[in-house]
């Protein structure tokens, strides 16, 4: 940043950001709306900005029951990758990343993506073993990911303990490249900065109190702003997907589960991308603010409780200080807990369901932050068309009816 950018924002910074113009309107609510979708986190503003910019659909209305991003968006460890194992779960996640990979140029807002690697550790004979076959599935799809020894991994990770007498003896590992992390407010203020400026309705603090449906079409959804018509309604709720369902009179195999996450005290650059521990149940970053970012596995009970146990704190902390013993000198300046919405293949519930008119996105557990950019286009076309995308098909509800499941619960990384 130059002198004359510095002077200008300390000028602004100095006025208490009077005369700045809202990144997006407050609009009261129409009466009628051709697309309605529940829920103002990444993936329901991302799903308004793809309908508005790609298929025309403009008389859209986001409704959030809080404020923008302030859920499991805001509520996250910002992690994007693409090494699934499955292919159905790859060639989604990474068109995912090839979106983010354009993002902020898109939207014209930074969302400030950072491409470190992502590194897997291996902690025996075994996990190697199957480290390999894991990272032969994604280059057999054209996706990035190679292996690494112990000396690579120490190389580029020097304050992981790499000793013969480690808690976790590293016996190697593997990297894609291409993950990273991005900063999760930015994404949601730029698409909704984005969908607003194509005429998208974005409303905060507007609860839905029910779902209206007419013979098996839905009509509409009451708030605490009062009816609101559309013949479309999209639900992307993250942990609240099973409440609504309920309300529109069916059933999702969702178990909603608190997903802590904590922050140390910011030190220098001394991480880079993310590193993750699938034995431990841990993972860590760095953000841009030197914060250490700590991740673990979900809490063991089902809950809405933002907050999380103490026992996992304490299970993910004590494991990061294995992989990272110099870390215990730092001092935990935050923890928080997302609600993650959690199906038994692992794997998310994205398209049409039994209800003419309503969709689904939701039981992306861990991943949804990572979704958001293909989630969105996948959702909005699926909405525009009344078909599924072809990315989408095999993430139908109807898939554990028939047995088709998608069993990603070694490729979301942690425990869940």
């Amino acid at each position: 940043m130059d002198k004359f950018s510095l002077l200008q924002l300390a000028k602004h910074s100095l006025k208490g950001h009077k005369n700045w113009s809202p990144q997006w309107r407050s609009p009261e609510p129409k009466k009628t709306y051709d697309v309605v979708i529940v829920g103002g986190g990444g993936q329901g503003l991302a799903t308004a900005y793809y309908l508005a910019s790609k298929y025309g659909v403009k008389n859209v209305a986001v409704l959030e029951k809080g404020w923008i991003g302030g859920g499991n968006t805001g509520r996250n460890t910002t992690v994007v990758r693409s090494n699934y194992f499955y292919p159905e779960s790859t060639n989604f996640f990474d068109h995912s990343l090839k979106l983010y990979e354009n993002l902020s140029s898109e939207l014209n807002y930074n969302v400030m993506l950072s491409q470190g690697g992502m590194t897997v550790l291996a902690h025996s004979r075994h996990d190697m073993e199957m480290l390999e076959r894991w990272s032969n599935s994604l280059q057999l799809q054209g996706v990035d990911a190679e292996m690494l020894s112990c000396a690579e991994i120490e190389k580029q990770n020097p304050l992981l303990d790499i000793s013969k007498n480690a808690r976790f003896p590293i016996w190697g590992g593997y990297i894609q490249r291409r993950g990273g992390v991005a900063r999760h407010d930015a994404v949601a203020w730029g698409y909704a900065r984005a969908a607003d400026s194509l005429g998208v309705d974005i409303i905060q603090n507007c609860e839905v109190t029910d779902i209206q449906i007419s013979g098996n079409s839905v009509s509409g959804v009451s708030t605490n702003q009062g009816f609101i018509r559309a013949d479309k309604v999209a639900f992307a709720v993250a942990g609240h997907t099973s409440v609504l369902a309920e309300m529109a009179g069916f059933s999702v195999p969702i178990v909603s589960q608190p997903l802590q996450a904590m922050v140390s005290e910011p030190i220098k650059p001394c991480l880079e991308g993310v590193v993750v521990s699938p034995l431990v149940h841990a993972y860590v970053s760095q953000s841009d603010r030197g914060e250490i970012l700590i991740g673990g596995g979900a809490d063991r009970y089902p809950s809405y409780g933002q907050r999380g146990n103490l026992p996992v704190l304490e299970e993910t902390v004590t494991a990061t200080l294995g992989l990272y013993p110099s870390f215990s000198r730092l001092k935990l300046m935050r923890q928080w807990a997302g609600i993650v919405d959690i199906t038994p293949d692992s794997s998310p519930i994205i398209g049409k369901t039994s209800v003419t008119g309503l969709y689904i996105s939701g039981g992306w557990g861990t991943g949804g932050f990572k979704a958001i950019p293909a989630g969105g286009d996948t959702l909005a076309y699926t909405i525009a068309h009344d078909q599924p995308h072809e990315l989408i098909k095999p993430f139908s509800i109807d898939r554990f009816a028939k047995g088709s499941l998608i069993d990603e619960g070694a490729a979301a990384g942690v425990a869940h």
